[in-house]
C-alpha cells in the first residue's frame, strides 16, 4: 500500500512512518521545513512539504495514496477544517483515512484528584469542557463510511517512550524554572500511558484489518502524576511540590496547566485487543522507565 503520514515529522508520525515502511508499505510523510524533509528521508519516506493551515493544498496527495493516517498536531477547528476537506476528496474512493485522536476529549477536570471513571471504546462520557471538541472530527471520520471512505479513530492515551513524553518532559521543566518538580494537587489524577511503539504497531493493525467506522484505544497502563513526579525528583535530586492551578499556569501555561496536569483520563482499550489483536510488548508497560533520559532531562540542565 501507498500511504501518506500527515505530521510525519512529529513524536508519532515518525514512529508511525518507521512501523509501517516495516511492514512493507510505501510512505510519504508530511513535513513543514527542509529540516524535516531531510529527518522523514533518513527514514526511508518520501517527504512532501505542506501547509496545513490551507485546508485544499495538500488534497493533491491523496490522489495517489491507498490510505491517509492523520496525526497531525493543529488546533480544534482548524483541524476539522482539513479533515472535512480531505474526507470531501476521498468521498467513493473506498480509501482508508484514520485519525489520530486522544483521550484527553473524555478527560475530566479534577485539579489532582484520582477519579474512578474509566472508559473503554464503546462507553458514552461528557466530552472534556476544553477538547471535546475533537469529538466532532472524531464522528465526522466515523461516518465516512456512508460516503465510501473507510474512516477509522485512534484514541491514544499518555504516549510516551524514546524519550519524548511532553507530560515527562514538562515535569522536567518545572524543576528548571522552580527548584522543584511540581504536580497540581494530591497529584493523584492521571492519563492512561501507552508507549509510543506500541501505538504504531495498533495503527498498523487498524491499517490492516480496521474495521470502518471502528474507533480504537491504545493504553497499557497508568500512573499518577505525583508518582512521576517523584521519580523525576529522584533522577535530579531535588524536591517535589504540590501547586495550584493558578500557579502551574504560571510554570507552564494554561493549555498545559488544565488538560494537561489538572485533569483525569483513564481508559481502557478491549475493541483494540479483542478485535485487532493488540497486544503491548510486556516490555513497554512501565512509564516510570522513561525517566532519567538525556531528551527528557535537558530542559533542567
Amino acid at each position: 500500500m501507498h500511504v501518506i503520514v500527515f505530521g510525519a515529522s512529529g513524536y508519532l508520525g515518525g514512529a508511525l512512518v518507521e512501523r509501517f515502511l516495516a511492514a512493507g508499505h510505501s510512505v510519504t510523510g508530511t513535513v513543514r521545513s527542509d529540516a524535516a524533509a531531510a529527518n522523514v528521508r533518513d527514514l526511508g519516506a518520501v517527504p512532501a512539504l505542506v501547509d496545513l493551515t490551507d485546508p485544499y493544498g495538500s488534497l493533491g496527495l491523496l490522489r495517489d495514496a491507498d490510505a491517509v493516517v492523520f496525526a497531525a498536531q493543529l488546533m480544534l477547528e482548524p483541524e476539522y477544517r482539513v479533515v472535512s476537506a480531505m474526507l470531501d476528496s476521498l468521498d467513493g474512493t473506498g480509501k482508508t483515512f484514520i485519525f489520530t485522536s486522544g483521550t484527553a476529549v473524555l478527560s475530566q477536570r479534577t485539579d489532582g484528584e484520582w477519579s474512578a471513571d474509566v472508559f473503554a471504546e464503546e462507553d458514552d462520557f461528557v466530552p472534556s469542557k476544553y477538547i471535546g471538541a475533537r469529538r466532532n472530527t472524531e464522528d465526522l471520520v466515523l461516518a465516512a463510511n456512508r460516503r465510501g471512505v473507510r474512516g477509522i479513530v485512534v484514541r491514544p492515551s499518555m504516549i510516551w517512550g524514546r524519550g519524548g513524553c511532553p507530560m515527562i518532559r514538562n515535569l522536567y521543566a518545572s524543576a528548571a524554572q522552580t527548584g522543584s518538580v511540581c504536580y497540581v494537587g494530591r497529584g493523584l489524577n492521571l492519563y492512561s500511558n501507552v508507549h509510543v511503539d506500541d501505538v504504531a504497531e495498533l495503527f498498523h493493525l487498524a491499517l490492516e484489518k480496521g474495521k470502518p467506522g471502528a474507533l480504537y484505544h491504545a493504553v497499557s497502563g497508568e500512573t499518577n502524576f505525583r508518582t512521576i513526579a517523584e521519580a523525576v525528583a529522584r533522577d535530579l535530586d531535588v524536591p517535589t511540590r504540590s501547586i495550584d492551578l493558578a500557579e502551574a499556569v504560571g510554570i507552564w501555561d494554561k493549555f498545559t496547566a488544565i488538560i494537561a496536569f489538572s485533569v483525569c483520563s483513564r481508559s481502557r482499550a478491549p475493541r483494540s485487543r479483542i478485535e485487532l489483536g493488540w497486544m503491548p510488548d510486556p516490555d513497554r508497560l512501565d512509564i516510570l522507565e522513561e525517566v532519567g533520559h538525556a531528551a527528557l532531562r535537558r530542559p533542567a540542565s
